[in-house]
């Protein structure tokens, strides 16, 4: 083994563990964080990072380039799939207002989307009927007011 090796494999271990590290702080901000939108942070960016550094220490320590290709791959779809899945998992909680809004305030999106004429699912505890609730929380998508 020459000295070269030597120092990839630490400086592959090293990334190993900090790749873990931060999954590990994901984990924890998902399990800890107060609503859908922070948590969605916790799930997609310290999660993401985590695994491409975890990548990039693997590829490192094994210097196969058929292992190499395949965790680029893996990088690759980790980016494809991580910010669509976040995007759609904000859009589907701001529609369904399964956040905490003394936490988004102030509220622009709301604001702009009125203007335009949407209107959003509305909130349990704004005194509607149950059955409207239902109705509107059936369609789970922004109507547009006639």
């Amino acid at each position: 083994m020459n000295a070269d090796a030597g120092v990839l494999d630490v400086i592959g271990a090293v990334l190993v563990v900090a790749g873990i590290l931060l999954c590990l702080v994901a984990a924890i901000g998902l399990l800890r964080l107060p609503d859908v939108l922070s948590r969605m942070h916790a799930a997609t960016k310290p999660q993401t990072l985590g695994l491409l550094v975890l990548l990039t220490g693997l590829g490192l320590s094994l210097r196969d380039v058929h292992i190499i290709g395949l965790l680029l791959v893996i990088a690759v779809l980790q980016l494809m799939t991580a910010p669509i899945s976040a995007h759609l998992v904000a859009r589907t909680s701001y529609r369904t207002r399964q956040f905490r809004s003394d936490l988004t305030q102030p509220d622009e999106l709301d604001t702009d989307l009125t203007r335009a004429g949407f209107r959003l699912v509305a909130r349990p505890d704004d005194g509607e009927d149950d059955a409207d609730d239902a109705d509107t929380s059936a369609a789970g998508d922004i109507s547009e007011d006639s």
